[in-house]
């Protein structure tokens, strides 16, 4: 089941690179994970916290602006696999390296997959926004009840 989750953590950076981390930083302030073993133990910190929410939140925003490259290109896709890897590595503290390489392939397979179905969406809605707007909420509900699950 962890395997699993750590994919679709993945998966979530893939749509929304820092929501993953936010949802793991709410999750350890919240005592749903135990980072304290790890160097990243300061995610559960009430700073990191709010630190981590806006900067999720101006991604949340920044993505709905027309002049946002695409999440294709070298930097915006590095980024989320970087990110994914590091929400993988996250859940999985006592197999972080498995853990890592299962984020990542799970934030190719959101950056892909989630660019696809937002184009889908864009084209049977008529417009962009309301794709992107349904992204932003499947990005930030699996990020969260995947970390409420592990």
């Amino acid at each position: 089941m962890i395997y699993l989750l750590a994919i679709l953590i993945g998966v979530a950076a893939g749509l929304r690179a820092v929501t993953p981390i936010a949802a793991i930083s709410w999750g350890a302030w919240l005592g749903w994970i135990d980072l304290s073993a790890t160097p990243l133990a300061f995610l559960g910190n009430i700073i990191a916290v709010v630190i981590i929410t806006l900067l999720a939140i101006a991604e949340l925003v920044s993505d709905q602006l027309p002049n946002t490259p695409s999440r294709k290109v070298p930097v915006q896709f590095g980024t989320r696999i970087v990110l994914g890897a590091l929400a993988g590595a996250l859940l999985m503290v006592d197999n972080w390296i498995v853990g890592a390489v299962l984020g990542a392939i799970g934030a190719v397979i959101g950056t892909y997959g989630g660019a696809d179905v937002r184009a889908r969406l864009a084209r049977a809605f008529g417009r962009d926004l309301p794709a992107a707007l349904t992204e932003d909420v499947v990005a930030v509900v699996l990020a969260f009840l995947v970390v409420y699950l592990a």
